[in-house]
């Protein structure tokens, strides 16, 4: 005999059961979800993703930079025919990086979204790369506890009264040793992961900045898989990144161009080649309207990846399996909404 329960949600149904394993796959399944703009999909409807993209950016600093400073209607025009490009090409899903202070915009984001159909997850978090410039006056005053619970505010309420919510923890710290303000960005997304689950991603200046990020992880009970390493394609030791990625830690390889493509190709084929396929993202860091600039400059596409890297890729032995975990499965599993914990060091 079928149970119904017309007038229940499953939620409350579920809830009403005393079948432990039941409510823990439930559980599970609400877990496996990515926040995007729009608001949160199945990790399995994400589809081929651009992990580290740009749509606009502002580089005047966290004390001048300012909405005012540009037309989001201009911007929305130049941006939106590079998204229905890639979408053509296969992309689904669009992570863009550009924290605030440095020219988020939200609801430009989600206009953007529904224009092109491409997923388009944000941020939450502040970037500290760079000396400083892009880190507001209260970041360097406040504990690392009361900046996570600005982050974590964004992730529950929404991100300057829009309702739109960050689907990942993105900071920017420079090369170790860390100085005390990056140290502290670091402990703050720790402590954000810890109370949203959201993955964090770090512009990372060097090895030995990922490894003090990651001890300061440990010391707040977030395990290595929570983290990912920007730009660690800036370190040449293949050991350095097996060390990291062995612990648990994602490795992601953007700066894809026509004169870095073939030095890229090869850092992650050989990292496949030494069993770490399950820790490597991958994208371009490209896009960039620059705000100031007439126009916003010029605006790398997206494209490159399909048409150029992905057939590189092809070309050195990757096969379309591996392809597909590097940019479907990889990306949903290190976007996916789940607190990654581990006992405290």
């Amino acid at each position: 005999m079928r149970l119904k329960v017309p007038s229940m949600r499953r939620r409350e149904f579920l809830g009403s059961m005393t079948c432990a394993g039941c409510l823990a796959r439930f559980s599970q399944a609400a877990e496996e979800e990515v926040i995007t703009v729009s608001g949160p999909i199945a990790t399995g409807r994400l589809g081929s993703t651009l992990i580290h993209e740009h749509v606009m950016v502002d580089f005047i600093g966290a004390d001048r930079v300012s909405k005012d400073r540009y037309d989001a209607d201009e911007v929305f025009g130049v941006a939106l025919p590079y998204l229905k490009r890639i979408r053509g090409l296969g992309c689904r899903a669009l992570v863009e990086c550009t924290p605030a202070y440095l020219g988020r915009d939200v609801r430009l984001l989600r206009r953007l979204a529904d224009a092109s159909g491409i997923h388009i997850v944000t941020n939450t978090g502040y970037y500290g790369a760079v000396g400083g410039k892009y880190v507001p006056q209260h970041a360097l005053e406040e504990s690392a506890e009361r900046l996570a619970e600005r982050w974590t505010e964004e992730f529950k309420k929404g991100i300057d009264g829009t309702g739109i919510r960050p689907g990942i923890i993105k900071i920017g710290v420079n090369k170790g040793p860390l100085s005390q303000t990056d140290a502290k960005l670091a402990r703050a997304a720790a402590l954000t992961h810890r109370a949203t689950g959201l993955t964090i991603a770090s512009h990372t200046g060097d090895g030995p900045a990922a490894r003090e990020q990651l001890e300061i992880l440990a010391a707040a009970g977030v395990a290595p898989d929570a983290f990912i390493w920007v730009h660690a394609q800036n370190e040449t030791r293949d050991d350095v990144h097996a060390a990291e990625a062995g612990c648990g830690a994602w490795l992601e390889f953007e700066g894809v161009a026509e004169k870095t493509l073939e030095s890229r190709v090869q850092q992650v084929a050989e990292l496949i080649r030494k069993g770490l396929l399950h820790r490597i993202l991958i994208s371009l860091d490209a896009g960039w309207y620059h705000v100031g600039e007439p126009g916003g400059g010029s605006f790398r596409g997206f494209d490159f990846f399909y048409t150029s890297f992905v057939p590189a890729l092809r070309r050195a032995g990757v096969t379309d399996a591996q392809i597909r975990r590097l940019t479907v499965t990889n990306p949903g599993e290190a976007l996916k909404i789940r607190k990654r914990l581990a006992t405290p060091a």
